[in-house]
């Protein structure tokens, strides 16, 4: 991996939804919605603080998350889609 996150953001995998067909009716792949939840592949060192200390990340690689519906921002890596987003934007650690 070439990118390494700074500070308190971390890069995420978005994990994909299984297609399921209730009724016959196929959703086509541009009107689904982006996945909420992701596995983290790299995690930045942590937020330095107004006193210059630096607060641990509390999310660490490998970990499964849930974030925003709009949280964070899409970058393309080696053909790879990856989200970059803030630690205080997770929504929960599953």
């Amino acid at each position: 991996m070439k990118v390494r996150p700074l500070h308190d953001r971390l890069l995420i995998r978005r994990i994909e939804e299984t297609d399921s067909i209730k009724g016959g009716i196929i959703i086509p792949d541009t009107a689904k919605e982006k996945p909420q939840e992701g596995v983290v592949v790299a995690v930045g060192k942590g937020k330095i603080l107004d006193d210059g200390t630096r607060q641990n990340m509390e999310v660490k690689a490998g970990d499964h998350i849930l974030f925003g519906k709009y949280s964070g921002t899409d970058i393309k890596v080696e053909g790879e889609e990856y989200l970059i987003l803030r630690e205080e934007e997770v929504l929960g650690i599953l």
